[in-house]
């Protein structure tokens, strides 16, 4: 690894988050997986300022105190980094997350509107736009702009939807900057942006293009990207060479596959917590397990799952009594009609499944829906089969996380359109997220699997994880603002 870097790390939610006991004292959160975990390395090894939203209102006192200045604090393994708060105005906040970030980017990003019913650009949403997404990024580039004339060396590693008009701002007032910005989630086909005004799609097009590196879970979205260029700015692509030229500047396009830490998991299986997790779960396991974890998020495709596990049980009575789904669920952003109503329809959906196989005895599908890594942690140690067959999904790291620990050699179904596929499909059964049919009889290949060949494939996954792990993305990620001349704001070749 390269000597240390200065590095100005933005994203929506911070490593840390703050609130205030009922004795008075002030306790802190540690952030303990997804964007926050993956960017460890870069703490530990790096001179980190993290800019990122209040979310608490504990939050906003440290950043009150702070004055504006980023605050002293601590990683979990004790490497100091320096946070830098934003307090955005609560009604904007609101706008940006709650209406335009995840109902409408997420939406658009992961395929999710039929179109013949949704979405609906009203007044609301180009108020939301301008008040809430545009707002709020003017505020984290201010931030930033302020982080860079305390540090002009450093390097700006924007991560994810939410942030994608801010690169913009940042280079308008700071032409020389280095920038980076991550894309955790899919890239869609230039077609879908079109559901989105032109002043709109343009604008977050024009917003990635003013970094001097974008990039991306695979190749696949990558090259969806160069694509919507072309076809959303008339900027001029080289696929071959994963370049964007755009108003006079070249871009960097690279896919780069975020991954975990793997001796961190190993571990985790043998903690306590796991532990006990794990053995209550033994204890009322049928004979073949089949699990899920996600989030209870539209993307992930969990009614269609549990229909085509009815499908299963359908076709292969044989298999009553003898084979059980556990469902482990967290609960996600509720706040936003479209999530509170899939949950619903994910409840009702094991309702059915239940109602029409049940037998005294035997509970064919369990639904838990809580927030409990430990307890995912034991199921991944257990499953015979994990099914991921998300719709669409940038990376998808369950896929990646539950062959590390696996002690059943189980088996992977994965859904073609994860950014996991591309890496681990080799020794997975694919499948195609909307044929139900398909999914089912998957299902039943990965059960009835020879044990030779479940420990080969499994075997291969962890080997392929182990090594790219989530040190090599990180060394990967700095590797790449090497190339455009670190802390330099040199630009590539057009």
């Amino acid at each position: 690894m390269a000597g240390r870097r200065k590095l100005i790390v933005v994203s929506n939610r911070a490593p840390v988050t703050f609130s205030r006991e009922t004795d008075g004292s002030r306790s802190a959160r540690r952030g303990a997986g997804g964007l926050v975990t993956a960017l460890r390395s870069l703490i530990t090894h790096n001179d980190v300022t993290w800019v990122a939203s209040t979310m608490t209102a504990e939050d906003r006192v440290v950043a009150a105190e702070g004055g504006g200045e980023p605050v002293e604090e601590t990683a979990g393994d004790g490497s100091p980094f320096k946070l830098r708060f934003v307090a955005h105005e609560p009604q904007a906040y609101d706008l940006y997350y709650n209406v335009v970030s995840n109902p409408v980017l997420w939406f658009a990003q992961h395929y999710l509107w039929g179109l013949a019913e949704s979405p609906n650009i009203d007044n609301g949403l180009h108020l939301a736009w301008a008040d809430g997404y545009l707002r709020v990024n003017r505020t984290f580039a201010d931030a930033v702009v302020e982080e860079l004339a305390r540090e002009p060396e450093a390097a700006v590693f924007f991560h994810d939807y939410h942030l994608y008009i801010a690169p913009g701002l940042v280079r308008e007032r700071v032409p020389e900057a280095t920038m980076s910005h991550f894309v955790h989630i899919p890239w869609p086909q230039p077609d879908y942006w079109r559901v989105l005004p032109e002043g709109i799609r343009r604008a977050l097009h024009e917003g990635l293009l003013a970094n001097d590196l974008v990039s991306f879970q695979t190749e696949r979205w990558g090259r969806n990207f160069l694509r919507s260029c072309e076809d959303v700015l008339a900027a001029k692509s080289d696929f071959s060479a994963g370049r964007v030229k755009y108003q006079g500047r070249t871009v960097g396009v690279h896919g780069r596959p975020i991954s975990v830490d793997a001796a961190e998991f190993a571990d985790l299986a043998e903690s306590e917590q796991v532990l006990a997790e794990e053995a209550k779960l033994a204890a009322i396991r049928p004979e073949q397990l089949i699990v899920r974890v996600d989030r209870t998020d539209p993307s992930k495709n969990i009614v269609r799952g549990f229909r085509a596990y009815e499908l299963l049980l359908e076709d292969h009575p044989e298999l009553h009594g003898r084979v059980g789904m556990l469902a482990l669920l967290d609960p996600s952003r509720q706040d936003i009609p479209e999530y509170s109503e899939y949950l619903g329809a994910i409840q009702r959906a094991a309702r059915v499944v239940n109602d029409r196989f049940r037998t005294e005895g035997w509970v064919p599908l369990e639904v838990r829906i809580e927030d409990n890594f430990h307890q995912a942690v034991a199921a991944y140690k257990q499953f015979d089969v994990l099914l991921v067959n998300a719709i669409f999904d940038g990376m998808n790291l369950v896929a990646k996380e539950a062959p590390l620990v696996n002690t059943r050699a189980g088996v992977l179904v994965l859904s073609e359109n994860t950014g996991a596929h591309d890496e681990l499909g080799e020794w997975a059964l694919t499948v195609n997220p909307f044929d139900l049919s398909g999914q089912a009889n998957a299902l039943y290949d990965a059960l009835t699997m020879a044990e030779d060949e479940r420990r080969r494939r499994l075997d291969a996954i962890r080997g392929r994880v182990t090594e790219h792990d989530i040190g090599a993305w990180i060394e990967s990620q700095l590797a790449d603002l090497d190339t455009v001349g670190f802390g330099a704001g040199t630009r590539l070749p057009a």
